[in-house]
């Protein structure tokens, strides 16, 4: 059907360079070419440091800082982007070409109201009154299935969840109308349920507005509900690119079979622990509140054991990352105890023991916020080890050598270097050795592998639970990717709105009957099938939101 379109971006033998040493230009991308009709949308897949962002953004005529366009041609609508003047490219971007980022909290302005933040692009192309823009505003909302479409643009960015906010973003790149829509790893970070619901909207506004769209993801099963047609990148190269269907049926490269065939990874679940063993921690009917408000967490039990991983499941806002924060005793329960190996802890971080800190570590989701940019990796690992072991020197040096080694990374390479001079899943690796650092017995995983593509997130996965099984350590896993839960807990818990639904072994959760919620979240993992969101979005009905909304 895309033969009597109009081509929209011709992207011709496109090279770019990163500044990587003092006046040294080295080639991240190798000639890649891109041909985007008007309406059709291209996902862009591959592994971190494939280049797709940096392709995705020179299809704006935009490079990061330390990168330039070296050579190639962009061509947007025959116009050349590659040596416009940035006066003109200003005029394009926000109004013919737009973009959507991976974080749309940390896209907006805290400061501002999400509709201000709306109407200001098309303020500055002079397209109509601010009242006009406003009203236009509420009906992209309306049409993305946020609720209160009249009211929700007059919140701030944190009074709303991450799926309104990433859908509002989605309604901002399309105040102008723009013919092009960049969507850099939109639902990465969603939880399964809220995925659908962008999904969705993203589908839906890009094919009333036919808007031509690149989809750039490590997610094929994702990619496979929003791209006609599919480009597989490695180390800035082209490998292979097909229709959407014949590239899940017959893909041609190894290397794109490899990206098939992740999540193969599947320990032995472990034995239930014995009824005599005493948890490492123990959560005994927790409630809790901000401000001391309404109750946010309700009777919330559930026991973590030595060797094994307890997987925390539910969508956003259902109290995973708030139940971490009162074992970690940064959020006091007003009610319910949490023990360690048997003995109550203190409810406050502030009054807990040297000790009882040390014991409970954690890893974050965001290993870019979660190091201090301005530290060397010897320096990041180096603080628990000085501050819970009061090493320092040589023996320091030894010790974060170790752990270096431990998370497979080479210490002579690594220890001066800074966290803006890793990948992703490195950064993560030393977010997994500062955490081991301080010699704990419990580590809470928040989300460590739903930034990260799948080949990265496959060999974290690979990594934890060798440490695992040297350390005897125990895991909570927070996550909301069902494939993760199948690949290394023993024990998955439930929640929704504060409350722990149901509970279990996991061969057993993963079994029917399951409670309605637990069978909502695993009837959203989307499958390798371009039909499955269709599928899934009629036989729910509403266009498959939930009104309760996320």
């Amino acid at each position: 059907m895309n033969d009597k379109k109009e081509v929209l971006l011709k992207i011709r033998d496109l090279r770019i360079e990163a500044n990587t040493d003092v006046n040294r230009w080295d080639e991240i991308v190798h000639g890649v070419d891109i041909t985007l009709h008007k309406g059709e949308v291209l996902g862009l897949i591959g592994e971190s440091g494939a280049g797709k962002s940096t392709i995705g953004l020179a299809a704006m005529g935009f490079t990061r800082d330390g990168c330039r366009i070296s050579g190639g041609t962009v061509e947007f609508d025959g116009m050349e982007l590659s040596n416009m003047p940035k006066p003109q490219l200003r005029k394009l971007r926000g109004a013919r070409i737009a973009y959507v980022a991976q974080s749309a909290a940390a896209s907006f302005n805290p400061s501002h109201r999400i509709i201000d933040q709306h109407t200001e692009s098309p303020l500055q192309h002079s397209l109509g009154t601010r009242l006009e823009n406003e009203a236009d505003a509420k009906e992209l909302y309306r049409k993305l299935q946020l609720p209160n479409p009249d009211e929700i643009g007059f919140r701030y960015p944190h009074q709303v969840s991450g799926g309104q906010l990433q859908r509002a973003m989605t309604a901002m790149a399309m105040a102008c109308r723009p013919d092009l829509i960049i969507f850099d790893e939109p639902t990465t970070a969603l939880d399964v349920t809220t995925q659908i619901e962008v999904l969705a909207a993203i589908r839906n506004i890009v094919e009333q507005f036919d808007t031509a769209a690149i989809y750039i993801t490590h997610d094929l099963a994702v990619v496979a509900q929003m791209a006609d047609t599919i480009k597989v990148l490695l180390k800035g190269n082209e490998v292979e690119e097909a229709d959407t269907q014949t590239m899940l049926d017959s893909p041609k490269d190894d290397y794109t079979k490899s990206l098939w065939s992740v999540r193969e990874f599947k320990r032995e679940q472990k034995p239930a622990p014995a009824a005599s063993d005493t948890p490492v921690v123990s959560v005994k009917n927790i409630d809790a509140s901000y401000d001391g408000q309404i109750n946010i967490l309700h009777d919330v039990s559930f026991d973590l054991h030595r060797g094994r991983t307890v997987a925390v499941v539910g969508e956003s806002g259902s109290g995973k990352s708030t139940t971490a924060r009162v074992i970690t005793g940064l959020l006091p329960p007003s009610a319910g105890t949490i023990e360690f190996n048997g003995e109550p802890l203190p409810p406050r971080h502030t009054d807990r023991s040297k000790e009882q800190l040390r014991n409970v570590q954690m890893i974050y989701q965001m290993a870019d916020t979660a190091l201090n940019p301005k530290q060397t990796i010897g320096e990041i690992i180096g603080r628990p080890a000085e501050f819970y072991e009061g090493l320092s020197g040589s023996q320091l040096r030894r010790r974060v050598n170790e752990l270096l080694d431990m998370i497979e990374l080479e210490p002579d390479t690594y220890y001066r270097r800074l966290p803006s001079e890793l990948s992703g899943g490195q950064k993560q690796r030393i977010g997994i050795a500062r955490a081991l650092a301080a010699k704990p017995e419990f580590i809470i995983c928040d989300e460590v592998t739903s930034a990260l593509d799948q080949l990265v997130a496959e060999g974290i996965l690979r990594l934890l639970d060798r440490l695992q099984s040297e350390l005897d350590l125990a895991y909570m896993f927070i996550t909301h990717d069902l494939a993760t839960v199948r690949s290394i807990a023993d024990h998955v818990v439930v929640m929704q709105y504060g409350r722990v639904v149901e509970q279990g072994p996991k061969d057993e959760m993963f079994r029917p009957p399951h409670d309605p919620y637990t069978d909502l979240l695993l009837s959203s993992v989307p499958e390798m099938d371009p039909d499955w969101l269709t599928k899934l979005l009629e036989s729910r009905g509403e266009d498959g939101l939930k009104a309760a909304g996320n």
